[in-house]
Parts: C-alpha cells; sequence; structure tokens
C-alpha cells in the first residue's frame, strides 16, 4: 500500500512517539553506573533492570514502602530498581521479612470482584503480593504491592519459590514475620552460658533455598531462615546504642554489604566495618554451624524489635494483609 508524504510523516512521528514512552516506561541498562544514575530519575511507572551485571545467584527484593521502590539484588549486587504502588491508607502493605509463597502468571484477586493482579508472587496466605498493577505514583492498592507490567516480568522470571522480600516503611519501624511458626516465642537469655531454652540448630528442616538472619536487640537473640523455615536459633549479645532497622547482603567477596533501608538510603553498598562486626557475639558452635551455610546473596536484618511474644518492648507482630 502506498502512502503520501504527509501520511509517512505522520506515521514516522507516532512511531517516535510511541518509542519514547516505552523508552521512558522502562530500560534494561549493562552497567552499575548507568543503572545508579536512571534510577535516581525514576518516575512513577518507570523501572530500570540491569541482570547482567549479576547474571546468576541468590535475589533479595527490597520493597521502600516510604520512597514507592523497589530495589533487587542478586549476589548481593544490585541489578534492578522500579517504582511502586503500596497499600492505601485503611489497607496497607504490612512490613517485615517474607519470602514468596507461591507464583502464578495469571491469577484473579478472590477477594476484589475478580481483579487481575499478572505475575503475582504471593507474600502472604491472606492476600498480599507483588504483582502488575496500577503506578499513580502513589499508595493506592489495597495491600500488595503493585509493579509495572514489564518489570513484574522481568522480575517473575528472576526470583523463585522462597525468595527473600523486605518490605519497610522507616527505620525504627517494627518488622513482621511471615507466619507465628517462623518467629515462635521461646525465653533466649543472652547473658548466660550453655544452651537456653529454644536454642537448636535443625537444617533439616530446609535443607535448600534463600538464607535469612534476623537479628534482635530486643532479644538478644538470631534466628537463621532457609526458604522462609526456621533451621536455628541462638542467644546473641548485640550493641543496643542503635535502635534503628538495618539490612544487609552477603557480597561475593565475602563482605557484608549494606542495603539502603528507609532512614539509611546513604549505607547503600557500604562495607560492614570490621569493629561493628565484632561487637556482635555470637557462640561459636552455633556460628560454626551456620558458618557454611552463608553463601552470597545471604541476606541479615538487624533489628530492635523482639523476634517473639514476652520480650522487651513491643512484640513482633504477625503480618496480615487484605487486598491486591
Amino acid at each position: 500500500m502506498a502512502y503520501s508524504l504527509s501520511a509517512r510523516i505522520l506515521i514516522f512521528v507516532a512511531a517516535c512517539l510511541i518509542a519514547g514512552t516505552a523508552a521512558a516506561q522502562g530500560a534494561k541498562v549493562s552497567s552499575p553506573v548507568e543503572l545508579a544514575k536512571r534510577a535516581q530519575l525514576l518516575k512513577p511507572g518507570q523501572w530500570v533492570w540491569a541482570p547482567a551485571i549479576a547474571p546468576a545467584g541468590p535475589v533479595l527484593v527490597y520493597v521502600d514502602l516510604s520512597r514507592q521502590l523497589a530495589t533487587i539484588y542478586r549476589n548481593g549486587v544490585r541489578i534492578g530498581v522500579s517504582t511502586v504502588s503500596s497499600g492505601k491508607p485503611g489497607h496497607e502493605t504490612p512490613t517485615g521479612v517474607f519470602t514468596i509463597l507461591e507464583k502464578n502468571v495469571v491469577h484473579h484477586s478472590n477477594a476484589y470482584n475478580n481483579a487481575s493482579m499478572p505475575y503475582q508472587q504471593r507474600l502472604t496466605w491472606d492476600g498480599v503480593a507483588l504483582h502488575a498493577g496500577g503506578l499513580p505514583g502513589y499508595p493506592e492498592s489495597h495491600g500488595c504491592v503493585h509493579l509495572p507490567y514489564a518489570f513484574a516480568r522481568e522480575l517473575f522470571g528472576t526470583t523463585r519459590q522462597g525468595t527473600t522480600v523486605v518490605v519497610s516503611d522507616g527505620a525504627t519501624h517494627q518488622m513482621a514475620s511471615a507466619g507465628g511458626e517462623v518467629l515462635a516465642p521461646n525465653t533466649v537469655n543472652a547473658v548466660n552460658d550453655g544452651a537456653q531454652d529454644g536454642e537448636f540448630w535443625a537444617p533439616g528442616r530446609a535443607r535448600s533455598g534463600p538464607v535469612t538472619i534476623v537479628m534482635s536487640r530486643s532479644d538478644q537473640a538470631v534466628v537463621v531462615l532457609r526458604n522462609g523455615v526456621q533451621i536455628g536459633r541462638s542467644r546473641a549479645v548485640l550493641p543496643g546504642d542503635n535502635d534503628g532497622t538495618h539490612v544487609l547482603t552477603l557480597g561475593k567477596d565475602g563482605a557484608w554489604l549494606y542495603v539502603g533501608v528507609a532512614g539509611h538510603a546513604g549505607e547503600a553498598g557500604r562495607p560492614l566495618d570490621a569493629a561493628v562486626r565484632q561487637r556482635v557475639q555470637i557462640p561459636a558452635p552455633f556460628y560454626d554451624s551456620v558458618a557454611p551455610i552463608l553463601l552470597p546473596g545471604t541476606t541479615l536484618l538487624v533489628t530492635a524489635a523482639p523476634l517473639s511474644q514476652g520480650g522487651a518492648g513491643t512484640p513482633l507482630t504477625v503480618l496480615s494483609g487484605d487486598g491486591p
């Protein structure tokens, strides 16, 4: 079919506009520098993705509700950043350390008029998930974390069941467990020597999957999760002069690297100082048991919140959620 000159010009302009829109929504890059530059300029609905920076290894998804951003790490290296839309007032997205419980490319909400939830990655059994959805630039979901459609597809192909997802909305916000069975009550006493009630090491409970370590200053205790299942627990001595929440991931060179959580954005990518590590005391036998499973991509959460009922301060909340 022949087109006039004016028609060809209009088609060319339209194609440029479409291409420009597509480029503005998301970008795939190949270097950490380019990813960092684009990540600083994201607008609602936009994302940047650089999986080649770290092509293999455990994945950590960090969702910052205060900034409405999701950051993806693989092997301790940042490989993607996306804008999100979380739960609106009255349907706030719960914070905490989650594992992906279920993945479905095609899913519909059972609670909200059969609403479509493409590339759904379930975080709680009562409805909270990561999935493609609306991105108006502010929280507007019923509790889920909405992602751009193309980014949700990329992320879906990168994660697996058991991948760790950390959701935070402030440096001192309580952190929560994805299920009461994960962080059960105990009576850990970090002062006395010898094994205490509730301490154990049972790696056979989950023989493979992503590893997450949670340290509580309130309980002076440490819990080890693998694939979302608690496989160990011990007393620990943690300095109490900082009530903030910190998330770290183990890098390929064996160094612990900070994830820039809300209130500590400037820490992102900074290695943990050796002097800080020396202030944390864990029984040698327990550490020797854990050390062999500490692989690149392991997640470490340090929080002032207690791990269970009965600790000092406010009990750690069991997660709840009710919407897409």
